[in-house]
């Protein structure tokens, strides 16, 4: 439905990471100017005072008051309340399907894993009636923790995974859908007969894609992983990547029985990377999830294709994959982005996969005696949001609050009722905001937009 305004206006504190190593911009009694149609940002205005209206005048003298909204997110005459505005939360990994099994995989490692829990109940979502339940609760889910963009995994199903991209449409959330392509090494329940198959069942699920005409909603070329393609069906995913220009997901040296199987599977690579590469899926549009056990001749190649990786710790810790080292891919320049990678990874909430990557990477700072590896609270939150939209490619559209950007945003609420932060008169600023990372939950998401609508996951009383 066509929004009655013409602009909102959003007041309040914004706090964003502009760059890696930026730290945190505060802009306080801030006015952020948002087109109702475009849902972009047309004007920013710092340390405002005065009539909000006279801003709208300013963009366009002919507004009429009753086309312009006012959001007021502001907590200035609230000592008790401390509130901010921070940019949605980028998931570059995570399989819708498995959200029902979050938290399931006992002692098993990847490979037994994904037999034991994965592709019985991915299979499962065929049937249409599962597939909306699990769908509208994972997305209902990850809204309400604040994670405005997703790069979803489906299944093999076609009309499940149509099902999947309306939803994301009719939710609002901007979302990269990829139906799975596997024709081989799965069980005989769950697989794909040909590469014929697969790739027509692409192609229809692009058409559907197009169809639903939502710039928000798009389709991602999405080959499970090497073991799971021959190499005819990987080397026509990629050509049909480049035929419609779409962005490619998929997996990359998770765990080293992984890597073993790979190497007898395609002994004619040089390593795993390359089967990926030497099969045209490598490229500035590639999500590559784990990457845990890359040499630095991999590294060079994906730093050459510009393609980036989701760093997914959760899960490389509940399946003893391995300890990351994200200050590598750092180092080099590679784009590095966040996945809560459900279900192998136990929860939703991109903040506290943020949590776990600064975890993760003191430990390993620890094991390797190089406090080089550690990642700071700035640079976790920097690739929960424009980290890991440099990794979708979307860095000019949202991840921070820039003019010409998306208005992607999450309203924060230390204070709210229930909360698990407990703040005290002589904190300050970002020691506020660094409690809010290692103790805040979806409990302080107070608002959700994407795109300047809200996605309703909580009331109208903001603050």
């Amino acid at each position: 439905m066509k929004s009655q305004y013409k602009l909102t206006i959003f007041y309040g504190k914004f706090i964003d990471i502009p760059s890696l190593k930026a730290g945190f911009r505060i802009r306080s009694s801030c006015a952020i100017g948002v087109n109702s149609e475009s849902g972009s940002i047309v004007f920013i205005q710092e340390n405002f005072h005065d009539d909000l209206l006279k801003l709208a005048s300013n963009w366009d003298p002919n507004l009429k008051h009753d086309e312009v909204k006012i959001v007021d997110c502001n907590n200035n005459n609230n000592n008790n309340s401390y509130a901010f505005l921070f940019p949605g939360f980028v998931d570059t990994h995570i399989h819708a399907s498995q959200y029902p099994n979050n938290g399931l995989f006992g002692k098993m490692s990847l490979l037994e894993w994904l037999n034991e829990y994965t592709f019985p109940l991915e299979n499962k979502l065929k049937d249409l009636n599962i597939a909306k339940i699990v769908y509208s609760k994972v997305i209902e889910r990850t809204l309400s923790h604040g994670t405005t963009t997703a790069a979803y995994y489906a299944t093999i199903h076609l009309e499940s995974t149509k099902l999947l991209a309306n939803l994301c449409s009719e939710y609002n959330q901007r979302s990269f859908i990829g139906k799975i392509c596997m024709n081989q090494n799965s069980p005989a329940y769950y697989v794909e007969p040909s590469t014929d198959t697969s790739i027509n069942l692409t192609k229809k699920f692009i058409e559907h894609i197009n169809s639903i005409n939502n710039p928000k909603i798009n389709a991602i070329i999405t080959p499970r992983f090497a073991p799971s393609c021959d190499k005819d069906l990987l080397c026509n995913l990629g050509k049909l990547a480049k035929q419609y220009e779409l962005p490619i997901q998929t997996h990359l040296s998770e765990n080293l029985n992984e890597l073993e199987w790979v190497h007898d599977l395609f002994p004619e690579y040089a390593n795993y990377t390359e089967v990926y590469n030497q099969n045209g899926l490598l490229n500035e549009k590639t999500i590559l999830a784990h990457c845990i056990y890359l040499n630095d001749l991999e590294l060079n190649t994906i730093k050459s294709k510009n393609s980036g990786i989701a760093h997914c710790p959760i899960s490389n810790s509940c399946l003893s994959s391995g300890l990351c080292s994200v200050r590598k891919f750092l180092n080099k320049g590679i784009k590095v982005g966040l996945g809560t990678d459900t279900s192998a990874g136990y929860t939703t909430s991109i903040l506290e996969v943020a949590r776990h990557a600064h975890m993760v990477s003191r430990q390993l700072a620890s094991v390797e005696g190089n406090d080089d590896c550690k990642i700071s609270v700035t640079e976790c939150l920097y690739l929960a949001t424009l980290g890991g939209a440099y990794v979708m490619g979307l860095q000019d559209q949202v991840g921070s609050f820039e003019v010409n950007k998306q208005f992607d945003c999450q309203l924060i609420n230390l204070t709210v009722e229930g909360s698990k932060i407990d703040l005290f008169p002589w904190d300050k600023e970002t020691e506020k905001l660094e409690k809010w990372f290692f103790n805040g939950d979806d409990r302080n998401v107070q608002a959700v937009w994407v795109g300047g609508q809200e996605c309703g996951i909580r009331s109208k009383s903001y603050l």
